[in-house]
This record gives C-alpha cells, structure tokens and sequence, in this order.
C-alpha cells in the first residue's frame, strides 16, 4: 500500500514540476541583450506604436494575450510565431524581427497558456494550444485590416505546438510551417527528461502521471503527439534542429522529417544545441527560411 501512495504523490510532484513550473519572465531588455542587432526595430516599432497587443477568450472562457505589428508596406504575408517552454511572446522577438523586418511581413506573437499575460491552468505543451492557434489565426484579418495569408513558425514547444497545429484541419490560407527543435510528442519528450534528471524508466511512473493529466486537464501524454500530427500534413514544413541538442534530442528531427510526406525541408544545425539554431547560425538561418517561405507565400 505505501508503494502506491509513493508512486501517486509523486506523480503530482511530476505534474506539478512539469505542468506549473514558475514561467520565465522574459522582457524586451532581455531579449535585445541576446540578440542587439533588433534594438533599432524595436525602437523603431515603439517610436511609430506599431507595436499592439490584444486579448481573446478562446473557446474554454481562457484568456489569452498576443502582441502583433503590421508589415511595413501593406501585404496579406503574415507569420503567427509561437514560443517554447517557460518563454513567451517577448521571447520569440528575435524570429519576429525575421519575418517582420527582413521579410515584411506582418507577425502575431502569442502567448500560450500560462505563459505571459494569458491565462490557463497549467502548461499544455502544445496539445491545447494547436486550437488557441486556430483562434489566432481565425481573428487575424481583424487584426491586421486585410487578408492573410500564414506561415506558422514555432521554435521547441512551440515548435511541437505548430506541428500539432498542422495535423488539423486548416483554412486554405495556411501556406507552411517552420519548426524549430520541436518533439515527437509529450509522452517521448518526459520520457527523455524523466531519463535524464531522475533516472526515472517510462513505466510505471509515466503512464501514472499521463493519466493524471487526462483526469485533471483533459489530455495525456501519448496523444499531444507530433508524429501523428505531422503525418496527416500535406502543406510544406522546414524542419530545423542542432546537432548537439540534448533536451530535445536531435533524433526527433528525423522521426519528425521522415514521418511527414513532401513538400520538406531538413537543417540540421552543426555544432548547436537546443533552440539556438538563429542565434548560432543567423545568416544561413535568414536566409534557409526565407528561400523556404518564397517558394510557398507567393
């Protein structure tokens, strides 16, 4: 008996270590301090208040926040940007500065539940916020006065979030996605870290604790899964990942890539570990990108 109540507070242990750690508190100054060469943009998007955030309630009554900006000059072009685990919107600047200024297109940044200033009960690794994504989307004509057409871009959580996102069913002005560093599922990607930081095997301690998430949130662990996602995808998707990723192993990308049918791109990063790949490699990373999303916005 007492092994049991052993496996089953620590299975709230996990969840709570999991699903309700303290978020990082990510601000603009931080982020021009990784990345100073967008400190101009900002400024400049400050200078002309072309920068403006909203709130939506989606379909659960949960309250979620997002920063957008519009295009320099007017375009349909529009990249919905999605941060990874602990960060938020702020913490995606530096691909917003991508698409924005070096690309002009117009960009909305989200954060995901229980991330920044929207709301939520716990983190849902991608799962749920594939259909806030939707919602994103759904109210992006209203945002940037036009029509819009989308590349979903995410980098490790978000990243897995868009990949979830394309195993959907989407409107027609979804164009392609970029995933940067994302996992093959929740399941995969707690079984890597319950490996890694407790020594822990899959069995029992996972299968307890995916049920606990089912029974208290509404979703396990094996089907928040990329892989099945990216399967049913037809649309183009570039795939990005670092040769040295340990948090999110780089073997992901190639279950991820061979799973997905054509149109695919694959760009292993050399010498780069977990979601670095822009900051390491900024050039070849602008430039991959942007051959990849001409080929399919125009």
């Amino acid at each position: 008996m007492g092994i049991f109540l052993l496996i089953g507070l620590f299975s709230f242990f996990l969840i709570d270590y999991a699903l309700k750690p303290t978020p990082k508190d990510f601000d603009f100054e931080y982020i021009v301090e990784q990345y100073p060469h967008i400190h101009s943009w900002l400024d400049s998007l400050e200078t002309h208040k072309a920068l403006k955030d909203t709130f939506i309630l989606n379909k659960e009554g949960v309250k979620l926040h997002a920063y957008y900006a519009l295009a320099n000059k007017p375009t349909p072009k529009t990249a919905l940007l999605v941060h990874g685990y602990r960060g938020n919107a702020i913490s995606m600047f530096h691909i917003g500065y991508l698409y924005n200024k070096e690309f002009n297109y117009n960009i909305i940044v989200p954060d995901l539940q229980y991330h920044g200033e929207s709301e939520g009960k716990c983190i849902q690794m991608g799962w749920k916020d594939r259909l806030d994504v939707l919602e994103w989307m759904d109210i992006a004509e209203i945002l940037i006065k036009q029509e819009a057409h989308f590349v979903l871009h995410g980098i490790s959580m978000g990243a897995a979030t868009v990949m979830m996102a394309s195993g959907e069913d989407l409107q027609l002005d979804v164009r392609c996605f970029v995933e940067d560093c994302g996992y093959t599922s929740v399941w995969d990607e707690f079984a890597n870290e319950a490996k890694v930081r407790f020594n822990l095997p899959s069995f029992p301690m996972l299968n307890i604790t995916s049920r606990l998430c089912d029974f208290l949130y509404g979703w396990d662990f094996k089907e928040a899964s990329s892989l099945n996602a990216v399967r049913k995808c037809s649309l183009p998707m570039l795939f990005i990942h670092g040769d040295e990723d340990t948090f999110v192993p780089t073997e992901m990308a190639y279950k991820l890539y061979d799973a997905k049918p054509e149109p695919k791109e694959l760009w292993i990063v050399p010498h780069t570990p977990h979601a670095v790949s822009y900051k390491n490699e900024p050039k070849e990373y602008t430039d991959r990108v942007g051959r990849f999303i001409n080929r399919y916005m125009n």
